[in-house]
């Protein structure tokens, strides 16, 4: 433990950003290494000659930068210099080398059933003010496209760099760190790690397969919580798909409190579902993030954010810190294959065809006595006896699974999310990969 004293004799200026400050640079420069236990908050307070307030403020500035960590028995602990926090969930675990056959961890669209850019580029590189230094956060063009199939009126609308980034942006624009979000249980691993790098608690909703269930949001909103973030369509990992009597039922317990409603519709256009939205309820207190990199390609990097003015405005303001604004040129593009009809119909066909990938695994699966309950999306949520036993059978024949405890906030059964996007790319047949995944789902 390092001496309170020894520490106050190091410190210059005692405000709560000077405290944090001279910390870092000890830590940095080796003096305090990782592991070494502080002084309590009143202990240094004192040497200080200030308010435990100023201290305990100091603390929380070097916890929110990972530089220390507040541990219940051993009090707050040095981890080691300022660094950026990884996404845990998302990084790829496990090197498989040349023995990978296929990669059913990731639910990547499929570049075949993709409509091509060629024209939408070139309808792109035409668009009103290319190159003007104006921000336009989403173009005439492309709000025109979307408005259309909006599931409710958007007061305000803009574009970000993706789905993730989307949502990211809007919890980091409601919530500071420390407060509360609820979250369906289980969901995307990645916004998981966007919500723990922020520094937010996370309050699990259990759901079903309806979307989230009510009695669960009710006791998630006894908490508090400054947003309620869920998927109404295509969900991540368990494939289901929000009814109407589902968002209702939502929308009566949201009206009440201040709780702010984000819709993360990640699989946009390529959803078997039709969008089915709490902010037809609630205009007024939704914020729908809708991606169409799995729909129309993941190179336009392009999410629409649409909904309750506020919102959307502070998100507008915190991107003009940094880029601004998406490319005109891509937003045309994108504007061109929503409104021309033979992309409509490549996105329709590719629709049909990861459904029925999905639905010729799920019902392999099921007559191998696995079953799975996904009815949207691209991919499998297959229940397993053991789900690390399971991953080493998978492995062991060169194929590569998703652990399902990635996606879990309280850990319930085991399972692995499989991708069923890209089978077409398996070197063997349907029923010898069905055969293998129920091989790698039995008890040992």
């Amino acid at each position: 433990m390092t001496d309170a004293a020894w520490l106050a004799e190091r410190i210059g200026d005692r405000t709560a950003r000077g405290i944090a400050a001279a910390m870092t640079g000890l830590i940095r420069g080796g003096e305090i290494p990782a592991g070494t236990r502080l002084p309590t908050v009143r202990g240094l307070a004192a040497e200080l000659g200030v308010s435990p307030g100023t201290v305990a403020d100091a603390w929380a500035t070097l916890r929110r930068h990972r530089v220390v960590s507040a541990q219940r028995r051993r009090g707050t602990v040095v981890i080691g210099p300022p660094n950026v926090p990884h996404p845990a969930r998302y990084e790829r675990i496990g090197e498989f080398g040349t023995r990978l056959a296929i990669d059913l961890a990731v639910a990547a669209p499929d570049p075949a059933l993709l409509p091509p850019l060629e024209a939408a580029l070139a309808a792109g590189a035409r668009t009103p003010r290319l190159n003007d230094y104006t921000r336009e956060t989403i173009t005439p063009a492309l709000r025109a496209a979307v408005e259309p199939g909006w599931p409710f009126p958007a007061a305000a609308m803009l574009t970000a760099g993706g789905g993730y980034e989307g949502v990211q942006l809007v919890c980091q624009t409601v919530a500071v760190p420390g407060d509360r979000i609820a979250v369906e249980d289980p969901t995307g691993a990645r916004l998981l790690d966007i919500l723990e790098a922020q520094g937010a608690e996370i309050v699990p909703v259990a759901c079903d397969a309806e979307g989230p269930e009510p009695d669960s949001l009710a006791e998630a909103l006894a908490a508090g919580p400054a947003a309620f973030v869920y998927q109404p369509r295509a969900h991540t990992p368990r494939g289901h798909a929000l009814t109407p009597a589902r968002a209702a039922a939502l929308a009566a317990l949201l009206a009440p409190v201040s709780t702010l409603v984000i819709e993360d519709d990640g699989t946009g256009e390529a959803s078997a579902s039709p969008a089915v939205s709490v902010g037809a309820h609630l205009p007024d207190r939704t914020v729908l993030v809708r991606s169409y990199s799995k729909s129309h390609g993941p190179d336009l990097r392009i999410a629409v954010i649409g909904g309750a003015a506020e919102p959307v405005e502070r998100v507008r303001v915190l991107r003009s810190f940094g880029t601004g604004w998406t490319s005109r040129v891509l937003q045309d593009a994108l504007a061109h294959l929503l409104t021309d009809p033979a992309a409509g119909e490549i996105v329709a066909r590719a629709r049909l065809a990861y459904a029925e990938r999905r639905d010729g695994l799920a019902a392999a699966l099921a007559e191998r006595g696995v079953p799975t309950g996904n009815r949207d999306g691209l991919m499998l949520w297959v229940p397993v006896a053991d789900e690390s036993g399971a991953l080493v059978t998978l492995a062991a024949h060169g194929v590569a699974a998703a652990p399902g405890s990635r996606y879990q906030i309280v850990p319930s059964g085991p399972h692995l999310r499989i991708a069923t996007s890209r089978l077409h790319d398996a070197p063997f047949p349907l029923p010898e990969l069905a055969d293998l995944i129920a091989l790698a789902a039995r008890p040992r």
